[in-house]
Parts: C-alpha cells; sequence; structure tokens
C-alpha cells in the first residue's frame, strides 16, 4: 500500500481537524444570512455544486426519516404472495428491512452487496420486484436509524430532501455517472456505447462540460490527484483510500480528456486537484477558489474513497467529509447566498428500496408510452452479450439519497417530484441554458426527459425560508491518525437477520411539503358484454409521469405506461379467463398516486362508474351504478375520517365534494357496495395547488 510519511500525515490532520472544529459556528452564521433576492428565480443561484457520493439506497439511509416515503409508506406495492415487497422472498422464508445489531453503526465497515447489471434486473425481475435475495443477499435489507447517521437526518431536517431521485441505470457506478456526466451511456452504440459496466475502456461521445466550456460556463471538478490522474495513477483510484478521487470522475474514461495536454481546459479543470501527499489538505482548491470569489459557476466534488460513504466504509467519514464541503462553501458568505449544493449518491450498493422505479415498457404487451422511448432499453451488443446482459431498461434505477442544501432550500422540506442524475444536467440547463446557446444536452433520452423533473421544485426562490439552523459537529468523525498514516482498510462487518422479524416503523408526524407538477387521472371502466376491464391514463400536468400496474390475481404482468404532460392513453385487460371473471389491478403513479380496481365481470357483481375532479379545496367523486339491481355505496376517506353511505338504484348517481384543507390535500378514499363483497375501488394521492403543504399524513402511522 502507498502510504504518507509522518510529515505530510500531521499536515493533513492538522488542518482537517481545524476546519471540523469551527464548523457549527461557521454554518451557522452562514445560514442565517439571507439568499440572494436579486430576481426571485433561478437566476439569483450562481454557483452550482454537485457532490455525489457511493452506493447508498434511500430506505437503507432515510426510510426511518419523519415524513418521506419510507417504512411507513400506507400504499407500498405488493407481491404475488399478497405481501408488501418489504417481505422479499428468501426460498422457504422471507426477509424483512432489520437493523444490523452492531454498535455504532456509523462507524462500521458494512458489507458491500452485488450491484452489476445482471444481477440487478434479476432482482428487479420484469418489474415483479421479488428476487432481492437471491441476486443480492440478505444484507440487502439492511438500514439505518437517525441514531446511526445523525448528521445525514440533521442536513435533511434543515434543508430539503428529494424523496423520488433515483439512479439513472440498474447497475454499477460508472453508467450512472455517465448519465450524470453526458445524458446518457451512449445508448446509440456510438463513441463506445452503451456502456453498462464499469469496464472503463475508453469512450468518445461527447460530455456535458465539453458543452459547457462551448458555451461559456465556467466549471471544475473538485478532486485529488492521489497518485496520478492518468493511467500510471489508475485516474485517482489508488491503494491508499484516503487520497484519490476513487475514480470517480468518470470523465476521465473519455478519450477526449485522457489526450487532453496541460494548459487545455479539459485538462485544466478535469485532470487537476489537490495533492495531499505533497502538502495541504483536500478541500484547499476549494477553500481557496470560495475565499477569492472564483468558485466556478459549475463543480462536481469527487472524495476518495475512504470518504465516498461506499461499502466497506463508514458513513461517519462521509458525514466528516460532507461537513467539510459545507465548512469551506460557507467561509465565505457571499458566495454562499449564491451557490446550491446538490448531495447525492451514484446508485445503491444493491441496497433494498421499496419504490420500484419508472421504465419504459420493452414491447406493446409490457406497457405503453406516449413518448418514444426505443433508445431507454437496452438491446445487447457485441461489447455486452445478452447471453450474459439481459435486454431491459436502463433505468430508472433504485432510489438513493438527494439532499438540496442551499439558501433557497432551508426548512426541513420534502420534494417527491421523480428526479434522476440528468436532473443535475437539465437543473443546469434551466439556469444558464436561457442566456447561453447551444447548453442544452441532446443526449438525455425523451423518455427520461419526459419522467425526470429538473429539480426547480425543490427550491423556493421567490420567498426563501429565513430559518436559522445549527448541524451537529462532525470532528469526531474524521478517521484515526493512524489509519489515515498507514492508508488502514478494515475487514467487513456483515450483518445478520434478526430471529425474529418485524417491519421496522419510521418516525412520527410530518414535515412542509414542496408544490409538484403533477394532476393525473386514472379511470378504471368493467365492460360486461366484452368481459374486459379497461384503464384510461390522462395526465393534465405540466410533468409527464410514468404509472406502474400490477394484477393482484393473476401471475401476469406487470405493465408500465408513460404519459407526457398533456397526453392520455388507455389500455384493456382481457378477464374472462380469469376465475369467475375477476380482476384486480393496482395503479401506483408519483407520490403516493394510487388508483386500485378491485370486482368480476358476470352476474350478480358490481357494476359502478367512478369519475373524479379535483379543485384546490378537494376531490369531486360521482358514482353511477350502471348494474342491473339497485346497490348501496359507501365510502369512506381514512384521511379526513369522512364516510358517506347512498341507496343507488339503477342508472342513479351521488356525487360529493370531499373537502380535504386538514389533511393538506391527501385523500385516501375506498369505496364498497353492499351487493358485491368482492368489490373495491381505491383512489389515494394529493391534490397539488401550486403552494407549500405537507407530506402524506399517513406515513408514520404506527
Amino acid at each position: 500500500m502507498t502510504t504518507t510519511d509522518r510529515r505530510d500525515f500531521l499536515r493533513v490532520l492538522s488542518g482537517a481537524t481545524i476546519a471540523a472544529a469551527a464548523l457549527p459556528q461557521s454554518i451557522g452564521r452562514a445560514l442565517a444570512l439571507p439568499a440572494n433576492r436579486r430576481t426571485g428565480t433561478i437566476r439569483d443561484i450562481e454557483h452550482i455544486v454537485i457532490l455525489t457520493q457511493e452506493n447508498r439506497g434511500f430506505d437503507h439511509y432515510f426510510g426511518s426519516l419523519r415524513g418521506v416515503r419510507g417504512f411507513g409508506d400506507p400504499r407500498p406495492a405488493f407481491l404475488p404472495s399478497g405481501k408488501s415487497v418489504w417481505h422479499q422472498p428468501n426460498g422457504n422464508s422471507e426477509v424483512l428491512p432489520f437493523h444490523p445489531t452492531a454498535p455504532n453503526l456509523g462507524a462500521q465497515f458494512m458489507v458491500g452487496t452485488e450491484h452489476g447489471w445482471t444481477k440487478g434486473h434479476a432482482a428487479w425481475n420484469g418489474g415483479k420486484y421479488d428476487q432481492w435475495i437471491p441476486n443480492k443477499g440478505i444484507q440487502t435489507m439492511a438500514y439505518l436509524t437517525r441514531v446511526d447517521i445523525p448528521f445525514h437526518y440533521a442536513l435533511a431536517d434543515a434543508f430539503t430532501i428529494c424523496d423520488a431521485y433515483h439512479c439513472s441505470v440498474m447497475g454499477p457506478t460508472d453508467p450512472n455517472r455517465y448519465y450524470m456526466w453526458t445524458g446518457w451511456v451512449g445508448n446509440d452504440g456510438q463513441g463506445g456505447g452503451p456502456v453498462i459496466s464499469n469496464a472503463e475502456v475508453g469512450y468518445d461521445w461527447p460530455t456535458f462540460p465539453e458543452r459547457l466550456q462551448n458555451a461559456g460556463v465556467s466549471w471544475k471538478i473538485y478532486q485529488d490527484v492521489g497518485t496520478g490522474l492518468d493511467a500510471n495513477g489508475y485516474w485517482g483510484w489508488t491503494d491508499n483510500p484516503y487520497i484519490g478521487n476513487y475514480g470517480d470522475n468518470s470523465l476521465l474514461y473519455f478519450h477526449q480528456y485522457q489526450n487532453a495536454a496541460p494548459g487545455t481546459p479539459l485538462y485544466e479543470k478535469a485532470k487537476t486537484g489537490t495533492n495531499i501527499l505533497h502538502g495541504g489538505t483536500l478541500f484547499d482548491r476549494l477553500r481557496g477558489d470560495v475565499a477569492s470569489n472564483s468558485l466556478p459557476q459549475v463543480s462536481w466534488i469527487a472524495a476518495p474513497e475512504a470518504y465516498s460513504e461506499h461499502s466497506n466504509w463508514p458513513t461517519n467519514y462521509g458525514a466528516w467529509y460532507i461537513s467539510q464541503v459545507l465548512d469551506a462553501l460557507t467561509s465565505n458568505p457571499e458566495v454562499w447566498s449564491k451557490t446550491a449544493l446538490f448531495i447525492n449518491y451514484d446508485e445503491n450498493d444493491g441496497l433494498f428500496d421499496h419504490i420500484i422505479p419508472p421504465y419504459p415498457p420493452q414491447s406493446a404487451d409490457q406497457g405503453q408510452s406516449t413518448v418514444d422511448a426505443s433508445n431507454e432499453i437496452f438491446q445487447g451488443s457485441a461489447s455486452y452479450p445478452t447471453a450474459k446482459n439481459p435486454v431491459g431498461p436502463y433505468g430508472l434505477g433504485t432510489r438513493v439519497p438527494m439532499l438540496v442544501v442551499s439558501p433557497w432550500s432551508k426548512g426541513g422540506y420534502v420534494c417527491s417530484q421523480v428526479f434522476d442524475h440528468t436532473s443535475l444536467i437539465q437543473f443546469i440547463e434551466k439556469r444558464f441554458g436561457p442566456h447561453h446557446p447551444g447548453l442544452i444536452e441532446t443526449q438525455i433520452p425523451a423518455w427520461r426527459r419526459a419522467v425526470c423533473g429538473d429539480l426547480t421544485s425543490a427550491f423556493n426562490f421567490a420567498r426563501p425560508d429565513a430559518t436559522v439552523v445549527a448541524l451537529p459537529s462532525t470532528s469526531g468523525y474524521a478517521p484515526l491518525a493512524a489509519d489515515i498514516a498507514s492508508a488502514t482498510r478494515y475487514p467487513d462487518y456483515v450483518p445478520v437477520v434478526p430471529a425474529n422479524q418485524t417491519m421496522p416503523t419510521q418516525e412520527p408526524g410530518q414535515r412542509p411539503a414542496r408544490p409538484l407538477p403533477y394532476e393525473l387521472y386514472v379511470d378504471g371502466d368493467a365492460d360486461f358484454p366484452q368481459r374486459s376491464f379497461n384503464i384510461g391514463f390522462r395526465n393534465t400536468g405540466d410533468a409527464g409521469a410514468c404509472f406502474h400496474v400490477r394484477s393482484g390475481n393473476t401471475s401476469a404482468g406487470p405493465w408500465t405506461y408513460t404519459v407526457e404532460a398533456g397526453k392520455s392513453l388507455s389500455d384493456t385487460w382481457n378477464v374472462a379467463s380469469n376465475p369467475n371473471g375477476e380482476y384486480d389491478l393496482s395503479v401506483y403513479g408519483p407520490n403516493g398516486f394510487l388508483r386500485a380496481f378491485k370486482g368480476g365481470i358476470g352476474a350478480g357483481r358490481a357494476n359502478l362508474d367512478v369519475d373524479s375532479r379535483y379543485d384546490d379545496a378537494g376531490i369531486k367523486l360521482t358514482v353511477t351504478n350502471r348494474g342491473v339491481a339497485a346497490c348501496t355505496v359507501n365510502i369512506v376517506n381514512s384521511y379526513t375520517n369522512e364516510a358517506i353511505t347512498h341507496w343507488l338504484d339503477r342508472g342513479q348517481s351521488v356525487s360529493k365534494n370531499w373537502l380535504l384543507r386538514t389533511s393538506h390535500g391527501w385523500y385516501d378514499l375506498v369505496i364498497h357496495v353492499n351487493t358485491d363483497q368482492g368489490f373495491q375501488q381505491r383512489l389515494a394521492g394529493h391534490i397539488e395547488t401550486g403552494r407549500d403543504s405537507a407530506s402524506d399524513p399517513g406515513i408514520g402511522i404506527v
């Protein structure tokens, strides 16, 4: 192993200790200052900083956090067993999410899990989502809590957390970072693509930083050079985990960067960095640029392995590293008042998350899309033959954490719009594109742009929160001096499933929620003469949405439907071959949206038409009896404890406006009918008004 000498080590440690000791005071002082409000728009941001860490899933980190869609989600998808997706099959048994028993979990070197393309798609299993344990191992279900990672939870409580942010690919680090830096993985087969592994053999398609350069937008990669940012130095990936960039500057796997000469923009901005083997600290360049008011308009940060939060490295080390970045950015209040910091994770390391990610259909019998999704389906290539690399969608991948830290995102909000790594490019486009022609990344596929937002919904530029917050110190989280000096690695900690398994609980209570651009309608129609069930999908909102449809009484499916803003589509399920003509179809959409249809087509079965309409005050339901006999309809809203019972003769209707002010726009309505015990419809979700609201009140209820 490469080691530092004692003098270099003491220099590194001294700078780190001083910075950490000053952290709470400096951040508290900076966050007390108001945001730059020159225009009250996104133009007030002058610096975008992206810190992408490694390999953590959303439920793994934040499943127990108050007010996010975690372990207390009242509307999880269900497996063929009839149990929720948290009950992952393990042979004849099952594994639930479990909290490891080792002390001080934030300091543990927890074992990693399988996270390649092949086993990732096998776990996803065509959307059935029931093969995680055979392909990832039981450790996939391990999770942490506030006690284990208090700094991360404090960041979420102080700023804004995104609970629908997904990695881009059902695969490893490099493909996900290619989506983040280029918009895709060479999906068209040009320039060495498509790339679904960490092959790192050299590629030639354009990158987004090159667009920034050509458009005149300043940018830089902050990293340590380790033993070199070239092939001889393994592009910053070193045996010493406390230096270098862990190979996470994936721009260096492109020939245009590899061949860049000193003095050229690609070299100076992507192939330089600190060199703590020869003096200074990991943050000297960042601190210097902040102090001199020369922080670029767009920056990316790549941490050394030990601080990346990758499996087998403590989350404490990552918390310490994040705190140093925050300390550097807030050391100049004028700069911080104009800066947005995004803290995200490149992929999930195979760690389980319960939200089935949006993905495009591979064929007509697997769903539909109003936008062309053909270039989002991997069809195999010479480099990746399908015998070992299954055909399937590139993504979206599993949910991963995203924290939006800025003067415009304070207040402990949750933002539940669907995002992925290309959303970062879209945010940069949104900020700098209008004044810098050519800054639109044409490589982001149309399907992905339709489904993934641009992250602006995580901010309030017009009325930024004035909350003053203080974050806990991480001065005790830095690696031990002796470990840094000797480049020490530790063996894996392998958690064990407890003998008595129970579902974890989530912190009770709500948190403020950002307004979202969704207005979605899904209507079900039982066609008795044709012995079929029809579902219509209609999107009257301002953002595209992907719906996931599952059958509860057959092995068919699941199916996926992508509907762009302002468009609609429909599909038909033939239920004649089902026992008694029964149907049981559930439709899942963004932000807890659910429509569930259960019943049958035959003599004596209920046939109700349910029409829904939204307004700012609530949801209006009109239920019409289309059956051959009279019936009594019962409707209950579990969020307001309100219910109605109404007798309907054949052809009669009943309408009711369900006011949702007390539930902050959330509804969960269940419809039953007295003449058919097998009939049930459920409508749940949130009505958007363009104003801040609150998180789902059904989350975290014990």
